[in-house]
């Protein structure tokens, strides 16, 4: 265990009590925490696969899931697997997730997420430029992979199905009436080996020995550029990221909890929270079965009848909890502390899940380049509204100028966030150049204007990319969202800059109504609204009546790109202001 020094800063008289500056942390790899929860508790529910049926319940002890993950790597390492081969995963919640990680974890691998949605270019990017040899796939997902395989270094794919960890009767059932309709069958291909197979063989006798500093993950990500890039996180880069996770809950208690797991696993945010600090603190994982993606009545009605305590997850996610006709007969007064990540949580949404709840909600903030949390608010201490939170444990930040980078900005001045911690990946997969630019002296350029206020709580304005120039003045998409958002009628927005050849760039709104309605009236209304709640010149020049936002897949978030496309092609023929 090796702690690490960290100088005084404002925040640190806001943590709670218990939460150490400068925690100890592990030197042992990531299936380190595995080992440790065995041991002490080897007979505590580690997953539930579950579903709303009442029949269908299937659970695996600490002790099992060891096994099985310990049988799958010594079949990976059967089957050609070198210490430092990359694996890649591609895979919804599932069992099948958490041992092939650990799997590949004690086989001396490195784990590369792969959204399992992904196709084409995308897909054949990760697989090639990781090198990865061995792909752990979901076999309705197969052609897929089977198309790009050709421009790959993949060796081996193996082959998982939906119903593998279904409880008997329930798997039987499936195979018999469904699977093949589905797609859950075993494609007769030469690479493929089924998942199951690799778990039949005997126990691995001692995991590879693996350093803390050696590669654990490769996770793909936009970064600040938007450039697919492979972030390196190391064992120790994860390591720390948990324990610096399990300070802040201040009252986790080992053996006991139990943690919701919506967010995607492929996401860094439920790499970390869902499936390794459940892991770390011998928590029972809760997998919803959810086929076609996110039901917020199935994870209502599986909260009630699982009664989990912790619920990681992102806004869209509670907004959707809260939005459900009749969710007051759901009881989730199990649910005892949230951390939202990925985009900024609107304070209605805050507001009304704690009062469904009574659950804390508070925002966080991370990138995958941090593997990922860097901050939050206080669980149950000082909070403040729209803040991201304080840096956690041995994290150090501080603002500084966007345009060079070089001068740190005083309390209250707009720049760009920079952050440095145990937590802050090793660089891009053969990426030097990017690595380069956000990396520079020990501190990781995030690529987020924020701002830090005089007790060290920081808060994000917008993306830099997002940053909105009217006219000379410097607009941020979310301080206009955050209007809209306490308007009664809206459900959902997204707010974008466009060319104009005016203003140089203009405003636009995308708002979906909570009901129908006359577009036009309520285009006036949110116009009016708005005008008595922001700058004239922060107002939308256009504001768009949808159906939908677009969002990104696994932790969904406004797509502003694609928002930003389509109302560039627009031009500037219509605006509100001449409707």
């Amino acid at each position: 265990m090796g702690a690490v020094e960290v100088a005084s800063r404002p925040w640190h008289r806001f943590y709670e009590s218990g939460v150490p500056v400068a925690p100890e942390f592990p030197t042992f790899p990531i299936y380190g925490f595995l080992q440790r929860s065995v041991e002490r508790f080897p007979r505590v529910t580690a997953l539930i696969l579950a579903s709303t049926h009442p029949s269908f319940d299937r659970r695996l002890t600490y002790a099992q899931l060891d096994g099985l993950s310990d049988r799958f790597a010594a079949s990976l390492i059967r089957l050609g697997l070198r210490k430092g081969d990359r694996v890649a995963i591609s895979l919804p919640n599932l069992p099948q997730y958490i041992i092939a990680a650990y799997g590949i974890w004690k086989a001396g691998g490195v784990v590369v997420q792969v959204n399992p949605l992904y196709r084409g270019n995308d897909l054949a990017f990760i697989l090639k430029d990781s090198g990865a040899r061995f792909a752990v796939v979901f076999a309705r997902f197969f052609p897929q992979v089977a198309e790009v395989l050709p421009h790959t270094s993949i060796e081996r794919v193996i082959v998982t199905r939906v119903h593998d960890f279904f409880p008997p009767l329930f798997r039987l059932l499936y195979g018999l009436t469904k699977a093949k309709k589905e797609g859950d069958v075993f494609p007769p291909e030469e690479k493929v080996v089924p998942f199951n197979s690799l778990l039949r063989g005997p126990r691995l006798s001692r995991p590879v020995d693996v350093s803390s500093e050696e590669l654990a993950v490769l996770q793909y990500t936009g970064g600040t550029t938007g450039l697919s890039k492979g972030a390196m996180l190391s064992h120790r880069n994860l390591a720390c990221n948990i324990t610096q996770m399990r300070h802040w809950l201040t009252d986790l208690k080992d053996g006991e909890e139990r943690i919701l797991s919506v967010v995607p696993l492929f996401h860094v945010y439920g790499m970390t929270v869902c499936m390794n600090l459940s892991v770390a603190v011998a928590a029972t994982n809760i997998m919803i079965l959810m086929p076609g993606g996110f039901v917020a009545r199935m994870v209502a009605e599986a909260a009630a009848k699982y009664r989990p305590t912790i619920f990681p997850g992102a806004p869209p996610i509670y907004l959707a909890i809260n939005q459900l006709k009749d969710v007051e007969k759901y009881d989730l007064r199990s649910i005892r502390a949230c951390v939202s990540g990925s985009s900024a949580l609107p304070v209605e949404v805050q507001k009304r899940f704690e009062e469904l709840t009574g659950a804390r909600l508070v925002e966080g903030y991370g990138l995958s380049e941090a593997s990922p949390l860097t901050h939050a608010n206080p669980i149950y201490g000082t909070r403040k509204v729209g803040a991201i939170g304080l840096p956690v444990p041995a994290t150090d930040a501080k603002i500084v100028d966007s345009e060079t980078g070089e001068r740190e900005l005083g309390v209250n001045e707009v720049g760009e966030l920079v952050v440095r911690g145990p937590q802050v990946m090793m660089g891009y997969w053969n990426n030097p150049r990017e690595t380069a630019n956000v990396l520079r002296n020990g501190w990781l350029f995030t690529g987020d204007i924020a701002r830090m206020d005089e007790d060290g709580f920081f808060f994000i304005e917008d993306r830099k990319k997002d940053m909105v120039n009217i006219g000379g003045l410097k607009v941020f998409p979310r301080e206009v969202e955050e209007v809209l958002y306490k308007h009664p009628k809206v459900r959902e927005a997204a707010v974008v800059g466009v060319t104009s050849r005016v203003r140089g760039e203009m405003l636009v709104a995308h708002v979906v109504p909570k009901d129908g309605g006359d577009p036009r009236a309520l285009k006036r209304e949110l116009r009016e609204f708005c005008a008595t709640h922001l700058a004239p010149y922060k107002v939308p020049r256009r504001i768009e009546i949808v159906q939908e936002i677009p969002k990104t897949v696994g932790i969904p978030k406004a797509l502003r790109r694609l928002i930003r496309e389509q109302e560039q092609s627009k031009g500037e023929t219509e605006t509100d202001e001449e409707s």
